[in-house]
Protein backbone atom coordinates (compact mmCIF):
# COMPACT_ATOMS: atom_id res chain seq x y z
CA UNK A 1 0.00 0.00 0.00
CA UNK A 2 1.34 3.50 -1.26
CA UNK A 3 1.62 6.06 1.08
CA UNK A 4 2.55 9.86 -0.06
CA UNK A 5 4.94 11.53 1.83
CA UNK A 6 5.86 14.88 1.73
CA UNK A 7 8.47 16.67 1.70
CA UNK A 8 8.46 17.15 5.76
CA UNK A 9 7.55 13.46 6.22
CA UNK A 10 10.47 13.13 4.23
CA UNK A 11 12.68 15.59 6.39
CA UNK A 12 11.61 13.48 9.55
CA UNK A 13 13.04 10.12 7.96
CA UNK A 14 15.97 11.71 7.23
CA UNK A 15 16.92 13.36 10.35
CA UNK A 16 16.17 9.98 12.11
CA UNK A 17 18.08 8.25 10.36
CA UNK A 18 21.28 10.58 10.20
CA UNK A 19 20.96 10.47 13.80
CA UNK A 20 21.47 6.88 14.09
CA UNK A 21 24.56 7.07 11.98
CA UNK A 22 25.95 9.97 13.88
CA UNK A 23 25.49 8.18 17.00
CA UNK A 24 26.97 5.04 16.07
CA UNK A 25 30.01 7.27 14.92
CA UNK A 26 30.25 8.86 18.38
CA UNK A 27 30.34 5.67 19.82
CA UNK A 28 33.31 4.84 18.13
CA UNK A 29 35.40 7.91 19.21
CA UNK A 30 34.61 6.42 22.33
CA UNK A 31 37.07 3.37 22.44
CA UNK A 32 35.67 -0.38 23.38
CA UNK A 33 38.11 -1.36 26.03
CA UNK A 34 37.54 -5.06 26.20
CA UNK A 35 34.84 -7.26 24.98
CA UNK A 36 32.21 -7.01 27.72
CA UNK A 37 32.31 -3.21 26.28
CA UNK A 38 31.01 -4.68 22.87
CA UNK A 39 28.78 -7.38 24.02
CA UNK A 40 27.35 -6.37 27.29
CA UNK A 41 28.41 -2.67 27.54
CA UNK A 42 30.94 -2.93 30.49
CA UNK A 43 27.82 -4.38 32.53
CA UNK A 44 26.85 -1.03 33.39
CA UNK A 45 23.17 -0.49 32.34
CA UNK A 46 20.50 0.89 34.49
CA UNK A 47 16.98 -0.08 34.92
CA UNK A 48 15.42 2.57 32.65
CA UNK A 49 18.25 1.44 29.73
CA UNK A 50 17.29 -2.06 30.06
CA UNK A 51 13.74 -1.68 30.42
CA UNK A 52 13.16 1.08 27.19
CA UNK A 53 15.89 -1.22 25.80
CA UNK A 54 14.01 -4.72 25.87
CA UNK A 55 10.59 -2.96 25.03
CA UNK A 56 12.66 -2.14 21.58
CA UNK A 57 13.39 -5.14 20.72
CA UNK A 58 10.02 -6.86 21.57
CA UNK A 59 8.54 -4.02 19.82
CA UNK A 60 9.33 -5.11 16.10
CA UNK A 61 7.48 -4.55 13.07
CA UNK A 62 6.09 -7.40 13.99
CA UNK A 63 4.24 -6.32 16.64
CA UNK A 64 3.26 -2.98 15.43
CA UNK A 65 1.93 -4.52 12.45
CA UNK A 66 1.39 -7.82 13.86
CA UNK A 67 -1.21 -7.07 16.67
CA UNK A 68 -3.31 -4.52 14.83
CA UNK A 69 -3.85 -7.05 12.27
CA UNK A 70 -5.07 -9.14 14.72
CA UNK A 71 -7.16 -6.58 16.69
CA UNK A 72 -8.43 -6.09 13.00
CA UNK A 73 -8.67 -9.91 12.55
CA UNK A 74 -9.87 -11.08 16.26
CA UNK A 75 -10.95 -8.45 18.63
CA UNK A 76 -8.78 -7.69 21.85
CA UNK A 77 -7.92 -11.32 22.01
CA UNK A 78 -3.97 -10.14 21.00
CA UNK A 79 -3.89 -8.31 24.26
CA UNK A 80 -2.88 -11.61 25.73
CA UNK A 81 0.30 -11.74 24.34
CA UNK A 82 0.95 -8.77 25.78
CA UNK A 83 -1.26 -8.86 29.22
CA UNK A 84 0.45 -12.31 30.15
CA UNK A 85 3.83 -11.30 29.28
CA UNK A 86 4.15 -10.11 33.30
CA UNK A 87 3.93 -13.37 34.89
CA UNK A 88 7.24 -14.75 33.43
CA UNK A 89 8.48 -11.15 33.57
CA UNK A 90 8.30 -11.66 37.40
CA UNK A 91 9.83 -15.18 37.11
CA UNK A 92 12.54 -13.86 35.08
CA UNK A 93 13.41 -11.13 37.91
CA UNK A 94 12.93 -13.36 41.07
CA UNK A 95 13.93 -16.56 39.70
CA UNK A 96 16.03 -16.88 36.67
CA UNK A 97 18.33 -13.25 36.47
CA UNK A 98 19.97 -14.21 39.88
CA UNK A 99 21.29 -17.12 39.23
CA UNK A 100 22.16 -16.14 35.75
CA UNK A 101 23.82 -12.81 37.07
CA UNK A 102 25.26 -14.52 40.54
CA UNK A 103 27.06 -17.09 38.08
CA UNK A 104 28.67 -14.48 36.21
CA UNK A 105 27.56 -15.51 33.13
CA UNK A 106 28.03 -13.73 29.61
CA UNK A 107 25.51 -15.76 27.59
CA UNK A 108 22.63 -17.66 27.76
CA UNK A 109 24.41 -21.10 26.33
CA UNK A 110 26.79 -20.57 29.45
CA UNK A 111 24.01 -21.32 31.92
CA UNK A 112 23.71 -24.71 30.41
CA UNK A 113 26.99 -25.56 30.95
CA UNK A 114 27.56 -24.59 34.01
CA UNK A 115 24.27 -26.79 34.76
CA UNK A 116 24.16 -29.58 32.73
CA UNK A 117 27.75 -29.60 31.07
CA UNK A 118 29.14 -29.57 27.56
CA UNK A 119 26.95 -31.38 25.04
CA UNK A 120 24.20 -29.31 26.41
CA UNK A 121 25.88 -25.79 26.31
CA UNK A 122 27.43 -26.93 22.60
CA UNK A 123 23.78 -27.94 21.34
CA UNK A 124 22.54 -24.42 22.54
CA UNK A 125 25.29 -22.08 20.97
CA UNK A 126 24.27 -23.82 18.04
CA UNK A 127 20.46 -23.98 18.58
CA UNK A 128 20.45 -20.04 19.74
CA UNK A 129 22.52 -18.93 16.75
CA UNK A 130 19.65 -20.67 14.49
CA UNK A 131 17.14 -19.22 16.46
CA UNK A 132 18.47 -15.84 15.83
CA UNK A 133 18.72 -16.05 12.15
CA UNK A 134 15.45 -17.52 11.91
CA UNK A 135 13.37 -15.51 14.56
CA UNK A 136 15.15 -11.95 15.16
CA UNK A 137 17.08 -11.53 12.06
CA UNK A 138 14.84 -13.39 9.47
CA UNK A 139 11.66 -12.62 10.34
CA UNK A 140 12.13 -9.05 11.01
CA UNK A 141 13.78 -8.20 7.95
CA UNK A 142 10.93 -9.97 6.11
CA UNK A 143 7.82 -8.39 7.86
CA UNK A 144 9.78 -4.90 7.67
CA UNK A 145 11.18 -5.15 4.24
CA UNK A 146 8.00 -6.48 3.41
CA UNK A 147 6.01 -3.14 4.45
CA UNK A 148 8.83 -0.90 3.27
CA UNK A 149 8.63 -2.26 -0.21
CA UNK A 150 5.07 -1.33 -0.26
CA UNK A 151 5.04 2.06 1.04
CA UNK A 152 8.41 3.28 -0.85
CA UNK A 153 7.75 0.84 -4.08
CA UNK A 154 10.79 -0.91 -4.11
CA UNK A 155 11.94 -4.67 -4.29
CA UNK A 156 11.87 -6.61 -0.60
CA UNK A 157 15.30 -7.55 -1.67
CA UNK A 158 16.34 -4.00 -1.86
CA UNK A 159 14.19 -2.89 1.65
CA UNK A 160 15.57 -6.00 3.53
CA UNK A 161 19.18 -5.14 2.28
CA UNK A 162 18.99 -1.31 3.12
CA UNK A 163 17.46 -2.13 6.52
CA UNK A 164 20.51 -4.78 7.15
CA UNK A 165 22.66 -2.52 6.54
CA UNK A 166 21.61 0.79 8.73
CA UNK A 167 21.57 -1.34 11.39
CA UNK A 168 25.08 -3.15 11.10
CA UNK A 169 26.77 -0.11 10.84
CA UNK A 170 25.84 1.39 14.01
CA UNK A 171 25.66 -1.95 15.61
CA UNK A 172 29.07 -3.40 14.71
CA UNK A 173 30.69 0.21 15.60
CA UNK A 174 28.87 1.04 19.02
CA UNK A 175 28.15 -2.78 20.35
CA UNK A 176 25.23 -2.83 22.64
CA UNK A 177 26.13 0.55 24.56
CA UNK A 178 24.85 1.85 21.15
CA UNK A 179 21.47 -0.74 20.85
CA UNK A 180 20.68 -0.07 24.06
CA UNK A 181 20.93 4.04 24.04
CA UNK A 182 19.30 4.44 20.38
CA UNK A 183 16.55 1.77 21.63
CA UNK A 184 15.87 3.98 24.62
CA UNK A 185 15.08 7.03 21.75
CA UNK A 186 13.34 4.53 19.63
CA UNK A 187 10.97 2.82 22.35
CA UNK A 188 9.73 6.78 23.31
CA UNK A 189 9.46 7.59 19.29
CA UNK A 190 6.89 4.32 19.03
CA UNK A 191 4.72 5.00 21.90
CA UNK A 192 4.13 8.51 21.30
CA UNK A 193 3.39 7.70 17.75
CA UNK A 194 1.34 4.72 18.36
CA UNK A 195 -0.57 7.06 21.01
CA UNK A 196 -1.53 9.82 18.39
CA UNK A 197 -2.51 7.44 16.00
CA UNK A 198 -4.50 5.68 18.55
CA UNK A 199 -6.19 8.76 19.54
CA UNK A 200 -6.86 10.22 16.23
CA UNK A 201 -8.56 7.05 15.20
CA UNK A 202 -10.58 7.26 18.30
CA UNK A 203 -11.63 10.48 17.04
CA UNK A 204 -11.97 9.66 14.32
CA UNK A 205 -15.42 7.64 15.56
CA UNK A 206 -16.40 10.05 17.77
CA UNK A 207 -15.36 8.48 21.09
CA UNK A 208 -14.26 5.15 22.78
CA UNK A 209 -17.53 4.30 23.81
CA UNK A 210 -19.28 4.33 20.27
CA UNK A 211 -15.86 2.40 19.58
CA UNK A 212 -17.27 -0.17 21.90
CA UNK A 213 -20.50 -0.52 20.62
CA UNK A 214 -19.92 -0.55 17.16
CA UNK A 215 -17.60 -3.89 17.09
CA UNK A 216 -19.20 -6.82 17.93
CA UNK A 217 -19.04 -8.28 21.66
CA UNK A 218 -16.65 -10.87 20.45
CA UNK A 219 -14.09 -8.46 19.39
CA UNK A 220 -13.50 -7.77 23.44
CA UNK A 221 -13.20 -11.10 25.28
CA UNK A 222 -9.88 -11.66 25.92
CA UNK A 223 -10.59 -15.20 26.17
CA UNK A 224 -12.19 -17.43 23.16
CA UNK A 225 -14.33 -20.42 23.06
CA UNK A 226 -12.69 -23.79 22.84
CA UNK A 227 -14.01 -24.18 19.27
CA UNK A 228 -12.34 -20.98 18.22
CA UNK A 229 -9.75 -22.78 15.52
CA UNK A 230 -7.75 -19.45 15.82
CA UNK A 231 -7.12 -18.24 19.62
CA UNK A 232 -9.57 -20.69 22.41
CA UNK A 233 -8.73 -19.70 25.59
CA UNK A 234 -7.28 -23.70 26.22
CA UNK A 235 -4.34 -22.36 22.84
CA UNK A 236 -3.57 -19.06 25.03
CA UNK A 237 -4.04 -20.84 28.84
CA UNK A 238 -1.87 -23.45 27.59
CA UNK A 239 0.15 -23.15 24.55
CA UNK A 240 1.37 -19.20 25.78
CA UNK A 241 3.22 -20.13 28.06
CA UNK A 242 5.52 -22.60 26.73
CA UNK A 243 6.36 -19.64 24.25
CA UNK A 244 6.44 -17.56 27.51
CA UNK A 245 9.21 -18.88 29.33
CA UNK A 246 11.74 -19.56 26.10
CA UNK A 247 11.02 -15.84 25.15
CA UNK A 248 11.23 -13.67 28.39
CA UNK A 249 13.24 -15.87 30.43
CA UNK A 250 15.76 -18.12 28.01
CA UNK A 251 16.02 -16.15 24.62
CA UNK A 252 19.95 -14.30 24.38
CA UNK A 253 18.39 -11.52 22.71
CA UNK A 254 16.30 -10.15 25.20
CA UNK A 255 18.12 -11.16 28.32
CA UNK A 256 20.86 -10.12 27.38
CA UNK A 257 19.68 -6.31 28.19
CA UNK A 258 19.71 -7.85 31.77
CA UNK A 259 23.04 -9.72 31.95
CA UNK A 260 24.85 -6.03 31.20
CA UNK A 261 22.89 -4.29 33.87
CA UNK A 262 24.65 -3.30 37.00
CA UNK A 263 23.46 -5.45 39.87
CA UNK A 264 20.77 -7.44 39.82
CA UNK A 265 18.68 -4.74 41.22
CA UNK A 266 18.98 -2.48 38.79
CA UNK A 267 17.95 -5.67 36.54
CA UNK A 268 15.34 -6.69 38.58
CA UNK A 269 13.96 -2.84 38.54
CA UNK A 270 14.54 -2.69 34.57
CA UNK A 271 12.24 -5.76 34.49
CA UNK A 272 9.53 -4.37 36.37
CA UNK A 273 9.98 -1.36 34.02
CA UNK A 274 9.07 -3.17 31.20
CA UNK A 275 5.89 -5.24 32.74
CA UNK A 276 4.51 -2.03 33.57
CA UNK A 277 4.94 -1.02 29.83
CA UNK A 278 3.01 -3.85 29.00
CA UNK A 279 0.06 -2.56 29.89
CA UNK A 280 -0.28 0.32 27.87
CA UNK A 281 0.70 -2.10 24.75
CA UNK A 282 -2.60 -3.15 23.88
CA UNK A 283 -4.51 0.11 24.12
CA UNK A 284 -2.01 1.24 21.33
CA UNK A 285 -1.30 -1.63 18.95
CA UNK A 286 -4.36 -4.13 19.46
CA UNK A 287 -6.84 -1.36 19.67
CA UNK A 288 -6.03 0.67 16.43
CA UNK A 289 -6.43 -2.39 14.30
CA UNK A 290 -9.74 -3.08 15.60
CA UNK A 291 -11.06 0.63 15.13
CA UNK A 292 -9.26 0.19 11.38
CA UNK A 293 -11.75 -2.89 11.10
CA UNK A 294 -14.39 -0.36 12.26
CA UNK A 295 -13.70 2.06 9.52
CA UNK A 296 -12.31 0.35 6.65
CA UNK A 297 -12.94 -3.16 7.05
CA UNK A 298 -13.87 -3.32 3.38
CA UNK A 299 -10.69 -1.47 1.50
CA UNK A 300 -8.26 -2.94 3.26
CA UNK A 301 -6.67 -6.47 5.07
CA UNK A 302 -5.64 -7.54 7.96
CA UNK A 303 -1.99 -7.18 7.89
CA UNK A 304 -2.07 -3.51 6.48
CA UNK A 305 -5.02 -2.22 8.89
CA UNK A 306 -1.27 -0.16 10.85
CA UNK A 307 -0.72 1.33 7.07
CA UNK A 308 -4.27 2.30 6.73
CA UNK A 309 -4.46 3.88 9.36
CA UNK A 310 -1.31 6.22 9.05
CA UNK A 311 -2.50 6.66 5.69
CA UNK A 312 -5.69 8.04 6.16
CA UNK A 313 -5.82 9.68 9.76
CA UNK A 314 -2.19 11.27 10.24
CA UNK A 315 -1.45 14.58 9.04
CA UNK A 316 1.58 15.98 7.24
CA UNK A 317 5.12 15.16 9.80
CA UNK A 318 2.83 12.94 12.10
CA UNK A 319 2.74 10.17 9.00
CA UNK A 320 6.74 10.58 8.62
CA UNK A 321 6.64 10.27 12.57
CA UNK A 322 5.14 7.07 12.10
CA UNK A 323 6.66 5.60 9.59
CA UNK A 324 9.93 6.34 11.36
CA UNK A 325 8.35 4.80 14.38
CA UNK A 326 8.38 1.35 12.01
CA UNK A 327 11.80 1.75 11.09
CA UNK A 328 12.42 2.52 14.55
CA UNK A 329 11.33 -0.67 15.78
CA UNK A 330 12.33 -2.66 13.44
CA UNK A 331 16.17 -1.51 13.42
CA UNK A 332 16.31 -2.25 16.76
CA UNK A 333 15.26 -5.56 16.28
CA UNK A 334 17.43 -6.39 14.20
CA UNK A 335 20.50 -4.50 15.95
CA UNK A 336 19.47 -6.62 18.72
CA UNK A 337 19.69 -9.63 17.09
CA UNK A 338 23.08 -8.55 15.43
CA UNK A 339 24.55 -8.35 18.77
CA UNK A 340 23.02 -10.94 20.24
CA UNK A 341 24.49 -13.46 17.21
CA UNK A 342 28.09 -11.80 17.47
CA UNK A 343 28.11 -12.35 21.43
CA UNK A 344 27.31 -16.12 21.63
CA UNK A 345 29.33 -16.49 18.08
CA UNK A 346 32.49 -14.99 19.54
CA UNK A 347 31.81 -16.27 23.04
CA UNK A 348 31.19 -19.42 23.19
CA UNK A 349 32.00 -20.30 19.41
CA UNK A 350 35.25 -18.76 18.66
CA UNK A 351 37.03 -19.07 21.96
CA UNK A 352 36.35 -22.69 22.19
CA UNK A 353 39.60 -22.63 19.32
CA UNK A 354 40.81 -19.51 19.48
CA UNK A 355 42.09 -17.79 22.66
CA UNK A 356 41.32 -13.91 22.01
CA UNK A 357 42.36 -10.58 23.33
CA UNK A 358 40.03 -7.55 24.42
CA UNK A 359 40.55 -6.30 20.81
CA UNK A 360 40.37 -9.53 18.62
CA UNK A 361 37.18 -9.95 20.43
CA UNK A 362 35.88 -6.76 19.62
CA UNK A 363 37.10 -7.54 15.63
CA UNK A 364 35.64 -10.61 15.63
CA UNK A 365 32.58 -9.15 16.70
CA UNK A 366 32.30 -6.86 14.33
CA UNK A 367 33.04 -9.17 11.32
CA UNK A 368 30.05 -11.46 13.07
CA UNK A 369 27.78 -8.81 13.12
CA UNK A 370 28.36 -8.17 9.20
CA UNK A 371 28.07 -12.08 8.45
CA UNK A 372 24.66 -12.14 10.62
CA UNK A 373 23.68 -9.45 8.68
CA UNK A 374 24.00 -11.05 5.38
CA UNK A 375 22.50 -14.93 6.61
CA UNK A 376 19.97 -12.81 7.87
CA UNK A 377 19.30 -11.42 3.99
CA UNK A 378 18.57 -14.87 3.06
CA UNK A 379 16.50 -16.12 5.25
CA UNK A 380 13.76 -13.30 4.63
CA UNK A 381 14.08 -14.03 1.24
CA UNK A 382 13.41 -17.52 1.69
CA UNK A 383 10.38 -16.30 4.15
CA UNK A 384 8.84 -14.46 1.15
CA UNK A 385 8.00 -17.76 -0.22
CA UNK A 386 5.54 -18.81 2.96
CA UNK A 387 2.00 -17.81 2.51
CA UNK A 388 1.64 -17.12 6.47
CA UNK A 389 0.26 -13.57 7.78
CA UNK A 390 3.49 -11.79 9.29
CA UNK A 391 2.18 -12.58 12.87
CA UNK A 392 1.38 -16.25 12.35
CA UNK A 393 4.77 -16.62 10.57
CA UNK A 394 6.81 -14.78 13.38
CA UNK A 395 4.76 -15.97 16.41
CA UNK A 396 4.58 -19.61 14.49
CA UNK A 397 8.47 -20.20 14.79
CA UNK A 398 8.70 -18.86 18.03
CA UNK A 399 6.31 -21.24 19.47
CA UNK A 400 7.66 -24.37 17.64
CA UNK A 401 11.00 -24.25 18.56
CA UNK A 402 10.34 -23.13 22.11
CA UNK A 403 8.99 -26.35 24.45
CA UNK A 404 12.99 -27.75 24.08
CA UNK A 405 14.56 -24.54 25.55
CA UNK A 406 11.22 -24.16 27.91
CA UNK A 407 11.64 -27.66 29.53
CA UNK A 408 15.57 -27.36 30.00
CA UNK A 409 15.65 -24.03 31.80
CA UNK A 410 12.54 -24.56 34.04
CA UNK A 411 13.81 -28.05 35.22
CA UNK A 412 17.51 -26.43 35.50
CA UNK A 413 15.92 -23.60 37.71
CA UNK A 414 13.40 -24.98 39.30
CA UNK A 415 14.33 -28.97 39.73
CA UNK A 416 17.90 -29.31 41.59
CA UNK A 417 17.08 -33.43 40.42
CA UNK A 418 17.10 -32.82 37.21
CA UNK A 419 19.91 -34.51 35.14
CA UNK A 420 22.15 -33.68 32.39
CA UNK A 421 21.13 -37.02 30.14
CA UNK A 422 17.33 -35.86 30.93
CA UNK A 423 18.40 -32.23 29.43
CA UNK A 424 20.46 -33.65 26.56
CA UNK A 425 17.58 -35.97 25.50
CA UNK A 426 15.76 -32.97 25.72
CA UNK A 427 17.81 -30.60 23.88
CA UNK A 428 18.59 -32.82 20.88
CA UNK A 429 15.53 -35.49 20.54
CA UNK A 430 13.34 -32.38 20.85
CA UNK A 431 15.34 -29.90 19.58
CA UNK A 432 16.07 -31.59 16.00
CA UNK A 433 12.35 -32.54 16.18
CA UNK A 434 11.09 -28.86 16.61
CA UNK A 435 13.56 -27.41 13.92
CA UNK A 436 12.21 -29.98 11.44
CA UNK A 437 8.81 -29.33 11.62
CA UNK A 438 9.90 -25.22 12.63
CA UNK A 439 10.92 -25.76 8.43
CA UNK A 440 7.84 -27.27 7.56
CA UNK A 441 5.73 -25.15 9.05
CA UNK A 442 6.89 -22.25 7.23
CA UNK A 443 6.86 -23.54 3.96
CA UNK A 444 3.21 -25.29 4.24
CA UNK A 445 4.88 -28.84 3.97
CA UNK A 446 3.12 -31.18 3.11
CA UNK A 447 0.23 -29.10 2.76
CA UNK A 448 -1.03 -26.09 3.80
CA UNK A 449 -3.44 -26.79 6.73
CA UNK A 450 -1.80 -29.74 7.99
CA UNK A 451 -0.24 -27.98 11.26
CA UNK A 452 -2.56 -27.29 14.05
CA UNK A 453 -2.56 -23.97 15.56
CA UNK A 454 1.03 -22.66 16.78
CA UNK A 455 0.39 -22.55 20.17
CA UNK A 456 -1.68 -25.78 20.44
CA UNK A 457 1.68 -27.26 18.96
CA UNK A 458 3.69 -26.13 21.78
CA UNK A 459 2.13 -27.40 24.55
CA UNK A 460 1.86 -30.67 22.94
CA UNK A 461 5.67 -30.73 22.34
CA UNK A 462 6.12 -29.33 25.60
CA UNK A 463 3.97 -32.30 27.76
CA UNK A 464 6.00 -34.70 25.66
CA UNK A 465 9.42 -33.39 26.26
CA UNK A 466 8.65 -32.74 30.20
CA UNK A 467 7.68 -36.28 30.33
CA UNK A 468 10.87 -37.88 28.94
CA UNK A 469 12.89 -35.32 31.08
CA UNK A 470 11.03 -36.72 34.46
CA UNK A 471 11.50 -40.16 33.05
CA UNK A 472 15.21 -39.61 32.48
CA UNK A 473 15.72 -38.03 35.86
CA UNK A 474 14.07 -40.63 37.81
CA UNK A 475 16.19 -43.36 36.51
CA UNK A 476 19.75 -41.49 37.09
CA UNK A 477 21.51 -40.80 39.85
CA UNK A 478 20.73 -37.29 41.49
CA UNK A 479 23.52 -34.66 40.76
CA UNK A 480 25.56 -33.53 43.26
CA UNK A 481 24.67 -30.60 45.50
CA UNK A 482 27.99 -28.95 45.83
CA UNK A 483 27.71 -28.05 41.88
CA UNK A 484 24.36 -26.77 42.03
CA UNK A 485 25.18 -24.30 45.04
CA UNK A 486 25.80 -21.17 43.16
CA UNK A 487 22.81 -21.47 40.51
CA UNK A 488 20.67 -21.95 43.60
CA UNK A 489 21.25 -19.19 46.04
CA UNK A 490 18.84 -19.28 49.38
CA UNK A 491 17.96 -22.93 48.32
CA UNK A 492 16.06 -22.08 45.34
CA UNK A 493 13.70 -19.24 46.93
CA UNK A 494 13.25 -16.28 45.01
CA UNK A 495 15.68 -13.44 45.18
CA UNK A 496 14.07 -10.24 45.27
CA UNK A 497 13.58 -7.33 47.71
CA UNK A 498 10.26 -6.06 49.53
CA UNK A 499 9.82 -3.14 47.29
CA UNK A 500 10.05 -5.18 44.09
CA UNK A 501 7.55 -7.56 44.86
CA UNK A 502 4.99 -4.60 46.32
CA UNK A 503 5.20 -3.30 42.53
CA UNK A 504 4.83 -6.65 41.22
CA UNK A 505 1.74 -6.98 43.22
CA UNK A 506 0.21 -3.52 42.42
CA UNK A 507 1.03 -4.56 38.56
CA UNK A 508 -0.93 -8.12 39.34
CA UNK A 509 -3.80 -5.93 40.96
CA UNK A 510 -3.78 -3.93 37.50
CA UNK A 511 -4.01 -6.87 35.26
CA UNK A 512 -6.23 -8.79 37.10
CA UNK A 513 -9.00 -5.84 36.78
CA UNK A 514 -8.32 -5.30 32.95
CA UNK A 515 -9.12 -9.54 33.09
CA UNK A 516 -12.28 -8.65 34.68
CA UNK A 517 -13.33 -5.96 32.80
CA UNK A 518 -12.41 -7.82 29.78
CA UNK A 519 -13.78 -11.10 30.13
Amino acid sequence: MKITLTGIDYLVLFVYVIALFLFGFYLKSRRLQSGGDIFLGGRSLKWWQIGFSMFSTNVGPMMLIGLSSLGFSQGVVGGNFEWLAWIFLMLLSAFFIPRYISSGISTIPQFLLLRYGRRSYNFLVVYSLVSILFVWLGSALYAGGLVISEIFQCSLLEAVVLVALISTSYTAIGGLKAVVRTGVFQSLIIIISSLILTLLAIGKIGHMEGVANAASPDYWKLFHVRSDPEYSWLAIVAGYPVVAVYYWCADQTIVQKVLAAKTIKEGQRGILFLAALKVITPFIFVLPGIICFLLYRDSTSPDNSYITLVKNLMPEGLRGLCIAALVASLIDTVSSGLNSFSTVFTLDVVTQFVSLKAEDKIRVGRWMTAIGALLGVGIAVLFSYSDKSLFELTQGLVSILAPPLSVVFLGGVFWKRTHRIAAEAVLFGGGFLCLLMGVCYVLNYPYKGFWPHFLLLSIYIFVCLVILMALITVIFKVPEKERLSFIFPDNGKPVMDKWLWAGWGVLALVMVMIYIVLN
